[in-house]
């Protein structure tokens, strides 16, 4: 009996440690609403040298469908607010749009989601009673077409379908929308459909900024966490706590098992004067930071093994957008297609908490201690390095190089840097417990100096550690290396 407990334990650690290290997709919305634009094809391949493999469009462009063919772009398109009412009330409407827009196009344009609706709650004119008979009917369409396996139907929405959204276990529906909401929700776990929702922390931090703080909206590592005081989940930035408050939403209403998928975040490059916030490098911040968290562990507090899906918004700035200055600049790219700030897709890349930039890589990269964690927390970082971290912490004993200043975080910084540049210059190898930062700014000074992944050995009186491998094992790799000996003993435990 003893022996299946510790094996089912086991085998629950195992399929929690594989939850935790595989990602999510990430791609790019494509609006077009704004003037000289390139042509699609040229966008086309924009998006190919941006190695981007998922596009959001919001409608059935014939020439956008069929400028993405054969580039294994897949692409999400859309059912506009305007067309619901013909699409609902007669099939023979949707039949004919399947087969002048859809079907001329396909397979070489990889259609692999078709949204019906979007944000319908936000529109003007009320078409909520009309997005439910349309999906149907879009659905039955795809089922002439015997694409109905294919291609996933679903409806956008924006985060204000909620009533309540803080704390993340308080999410709850709007009452006033349950009388399509919850056909919508069976429609959707019939077909296997994911619940598309629009989120923005932007928004939350523009708001209210003595409630959020820059830091929490951006996913930087000097966030403070939030409690949520229901469940005591810990949440370090805005984004997850919004996708929580969506999935606790669900789960009230019984359904669960619904996958999340987010079809618009981002953040605006530019801002009217009291948008302080909206700037071209907190965008590449917020940016960068949801990628990696996506493509790393985009796993949420509450749903700590299920991958999110994500689309950023937007390509370009749209300058035909009404409304305050933002809402025209939410792009990564200008219609004359140059780049407003660099992005990295891959998801290797980090924000140098010093400068604010990009990091892309290893080299001429140093981890020091963060300014924003207790004391014990350092405290317990610097003795884990200079202990079974195996770092050579001489260098930081009265009389030596590091010594001065004598501080905790002077100190902390050197051993920090020294356990992650002999274990490859990864993330992993910087975490800390969210004691440690990364940097692109040399910590060096005077006679102290900090090994980096260029450096082949230091100058101070102590043995240098060896130098960092050229290869480092992938996240995933890097989580299955640390947690597979607790994993091993676990399962050894079980024949004591």
């Amino acid at each position: 009996m003893a022996r299946r407990h510790v094996a089912a334990f086991a085998a629950f650690l195992f399929l929690l440690l594989v939850g935790h290290c595989r990602g999510g997709k990430t791609g790019i919305c494509y609006g077009r609403n704004a003037d000289d634009l390139p042509s699609p094809d040229k966008v086309a391949r924009l998006i190919q040298q941006q190695s981007i493999k998922y596009v959001r469009i919001y409608d059935t462009n014939i020439d956008v469908i069929r400028a993405f063919a054969n580039t294994s772009v897949e692409l999400m398109v859309g059912v506009p607010n305007a067309d619901l009412l013909a699409f609902s009330q007669y099939q023979s409407n949707v039949d004919t749009w399947l087969k002048n827009s859809i079907l001329p196009y396909y397979p070489a344009t990889m259609i692999t989601y078709i949204t019906v609706g979007a944000e319908i709650t936000e529109s003007p004119v009320n078409v909520s009673a009309l997005v439910v008979p349309a999906m149907r009917n879009v659905l039955a369409a795809l089922k002439k077409a015997g694409l109905h396996k294919k291609i996933t139907i679903s409806s956008t929405h924006s985060l204000g379908i909620l009533s309540r959204s803080f704390p993340p276990s308080a999410g709850a529906f709007n009452s006033s929308y349950a009388h399509f909401l919850k056909p919508m929700l069976e429609f959707l776990v019939e077909n296997q459909a994911p619940f598309m929702v629009d989120l923005y922390p932007y928004y939350a931090y523009q708001n209210s900024p003595s409630n959020v703080s820059l830091n929490y909206a951006l996913f930087s590592p000097q966030s403070q966490g939030v409690i949520d005081p229901n469940t005591g989940l810990v949440y370090t930035n805005m984004f997850d706590a919004q996708v929580d408050s969506i999935f606790f939403a669900l789960m009230a209403l019984n359904f669960k098992t619904l996958k999340i998928m987010i079809t618009e975040t981002g953040w605006p490059n530019k801002g009217a004067a009291k948008e302080t916030g909206a700037t071209p490098d907190n965008a590449q911040i917020y940016n960068t930071n949801l990628i990696r968290h996506v493509v790393n562990d985009s796993c949420t507090p509450a749903k700590p093994r299920e991958e999110i899906d994500v689309y950023i918004f937007s390509l370009f700035n749209e300058n035909r957008k009404p409304g305050i200055e933002s809402e025209r600049n939410w792009g990564l790219f200008s219609p004359d297609q140059s780049a407003i700030y660099s992005l990295d897709w891959t998801g290797r890349g980090n924000v140098d908490i010093m400068t604010g930039g990009n990091i892309t890589g290893s080299n001429g990269t140093w981890c020091v201690a963060s300014t924003n964690v207790s004391e014990t927390a350092l405290q317990n970082g610097l003795n884990w390095a200079c202990g079974p971290g195996d770092v050579d912490c001489s260098a930081i004993q009265p009389s030596q190089p590091c010594y001065q200043p004598d501080t905790l975080i002077s100190h902390a910084s050197y051993a920090f840097n020294m356990y992650y540049q002999q274990n490859g210059a990864t993330d992993v190898a910087c975490s800390f417990g969210g004691a440690g930062v990364r940097t692109t700014k040399d910590p060096s000074y005077e006679a102290c100096f900090y090994l980096d992944s260029d450096r082949k050995s230091i100058n101070t009186n102590s043995t240098p550690p060896p130098a960092p491998s050229a290869s480092s094992p992938s996240l995933p790799g890097q989580c299955f290396t640390l947690l597979l000996p607790m994993l091993s003993l676990v399962i050894a435990s079980g024949f004591l």
